[in-house]
């Protein structure tokens, strides 16, 4: 469980840093014969900080408490 937190940690800080990312597609939109029109569609995908936060207070959790078989 130690590495699934750490992965968490290391994602969650990635998102905190990184608050989006902007994707490009590319569409066509007429083709005749050899011609072809293509139109260029931009979108950011973008979340909050609070996600990124919120998944290194989760890594940290389960990287101290996952690992603990049976104690009482």
């Amino acid at each position: 469980m130690k590495k699934v937190g750490i992965a968490l940690i290391i994602i969650g800080i990635i998102v905190t840093i990184f608050s989006g990312i902007a994707l490009q597609r590319e569409e066509t939109v007429v083709e005749v014969g050899d011609v072809e029109i293509t139109r260029e569609d931009d979108k950011e995908l973008t979340w909050p900080r609070w996600v990124g936060i919120a998944m290194i207070g989760g890594g940290v959790v389960v990287f101290l408490f996952g690992s603990r078989k049976g104690a009482k």
